[in-house]
C-alpha cells in the first residue's frame, strides 16, 4: 500500500495508478469545464433560461433571451470553457502524470489539442450512433461518450502526446 502510496508523489507510476491520476486530473479539468461555462453563461454570453435547475438552486436573475442567441452562447461558452479545460488537463498531466519531451512544448499542445478534439468528436459519434441505431437513452449516451473520450485521451496522451 506504502509503494502505490509513493507512486501518486511520482510520475513514475505503475500504469493502473498512472491511470487513477489521469482520472483525478480528469474530474479536476471537467470541475473547471462546468464552472468556467457557467460562469460565462451568467455573465458574459447569456445562455441560461429561468426555469433551468442551476438557476433555481442559486436563485439567479437570468435575462430573456431568443432562441437564436442563446444555440449560438451554447457554442461559444462550451468552446471557451472547452480551451480552459484542457489547458487544466494539459498542466496536470505535464506536472503529475505523464512524462514530457517526446516532442517540443509547442507540439506537445497541440498534438494535446488534437487528441482531445478527436476523443470529443469520436465519442460523440458514438453516443449519436447508439441513440440513433439502437434506441439508447441520453443519459446512457452521454456517459458512453466520457467513457470513450477518458480511453482514447489517456491512450493518446500515453502514446501519442507524452513520453508515456
Amino acid at each position: 500500500m506504502k509503494h502505490i502510496l509513493k507512486q501518486f508523489g511520482s510520475k513514475d507510476a505503475h500504469v493502473s495508478v498512472q491511470f487513477v491520476k489521469y482520472g483525478i486530473g480528469g474530474v479536476i479539468a471537467t470541475s473547471v469545464d462546468v464552472v468556467v461555462f457557467f460562469l460565462i453563461s451568467m455573465t458574459i454570453f447569456p445562455a441560461l433560461l429561468p426555469d433551468e435547475y442551476l438557476v433555481q438552486l442559486l436563485n439567479l436573475d437570468v435575462p430573456l433571451i431568443e432562441e437564436a442567441i442563446r444555440e449560438r452562447n451554447f457554442v461559444i461558452n462550451s468552446v471557451m470553457a472547452f480551451m480552459f479545460s484542457n489547458l487544466t488537463a494539459y498542466l496536470i498531466n505535464v506536472w503529475w502524470v505523464f512524462h514530457g519531451g517526446r516532442h517540443s512544448r509547442h507540439m506537445e499542445i497541440v498534438l494535446f489539442y488534437i487528441v482531445s478534439i478527436l476523443s470529443v468528436a469520436a465519442g460523440t459519434v458514438i453516443g449519436w450512433g447508439l441513440i440513433r441505431y439502437f434506441g439508447y437513452s441520453t443519459e446512457f449516451a452521454f456517459a458512453t461518450r466520457i467513457v470513450s473520450a477518458i480511453l482514447i485521451n489517456f491512450a493518446g496522451r500515453k502514446f501519442i502526446v507524452f513520453k508515456g
